[in-house]
């Protein structure tokens, strides 16, 4: 993006600029990490996460930089409108799957799966769990009574490393953790559970309600229901016409 022959020299100089220009210090986008150098030592070097990586971007006076700037400006419009009508959101998300090769019957039980989702973080977040780090420790217990791994685990099943574990399940898969997360809702609802140890519990027992369903079909089946199949080569869409 910049042509230059010498990072360091650059990334010094556009610092001292966007400081002398918006007095806003590109350092603070950044977290110091220890990097194999040129010399080949491990050495502190400025490292950002996709959003400082942005906000960088926009200092960055290159031609090159233009088509990010304008996608950058293009998606904020966007969300702004979605603010202003949600139902552009949901119809942005579709269009996303369908790019992936997603089928219209897959994409409506996702769509339903992130309604049920959001319905049950949200009664964690008004119950006292926070997000990311409670969120991540009650999904995994719900997780591992619908399905006998935690969602680490049933990633490394499916051999997916930073993909969304949701957007490579089949109909059934999305099926029954839409039916844990909607049991766990109802049961912390109805025993108006507050606080981990709690919540904790009614994450065991709707994903245990789906656990049951699970292993129901698989005993008619003779078969287990989940699988290492994901999309990361052919898409879902392809694969269901193989099915049919």
């Amino acid at each position: 993006m910049t042509d230059s022959i010498d990072s360091n020299d650059y990334w010094h100089r556009l610092k001292k600029r966007e400081l002398e220009d918006s007095k806003v210090e590109l350092s603070t986008f950044c977290r110091q990490l220890k990097l194999i150098a040129e010399d080949g030592k491990m050495r502190e070097t400025d490292c950002a996460n996709t959003e400082g990586a942005f906000r960088i971007i926009q200092s960055i006076p290159s031609q090159k930089a233009e088509p990010f700037k304008l996608w950058l400006a293009k998606t904020g419009y966007e969300r702004v409108r979605e603010i202003e009508n949600p139902e552009l959101a949901q119809k942005r998300m579709k269009e996303i799957y369908r790019q992936k090769g997603h089928s219209e019957e897959w994409i409506e039980k996702r769509v339903r799966g992130i309604s049920v989702r959001n319905e049950l973080t949200d009664e964690w977040k008004k119950r006292g769990a926070k997000e990311n780090t409670d969120f991540a420790i009650l999904t995994n217990e719900l997780m591992k009574a619908a399905f006998g791994k935690n969602v680490q685990e049933y990633k490394e099943f499916k051999g997916l490393e930073r993909q969304n574990l949701r957007d490579h399940l089949d109909d059934l898969e999305l099926i029954l953790t839409m039916l844990g997360e909607a049991s766990t809702t109802k049961l912390t609802k109805e025993r108006d559970s507050k606080q981990i140890p709690e919540l904790k519990k009614d994450s065991s027992d709707g994903g245990s309600i789906s656990g049951e369903a699970r292993k129901n079909r698989e005993q008619k089946l003779g078969k287990q229901v989940i699988s290492k199949e994901n999309y990361l080569k052919e898409p879902e869409k392809n694969k269901r016409k193989k099915l049919n």
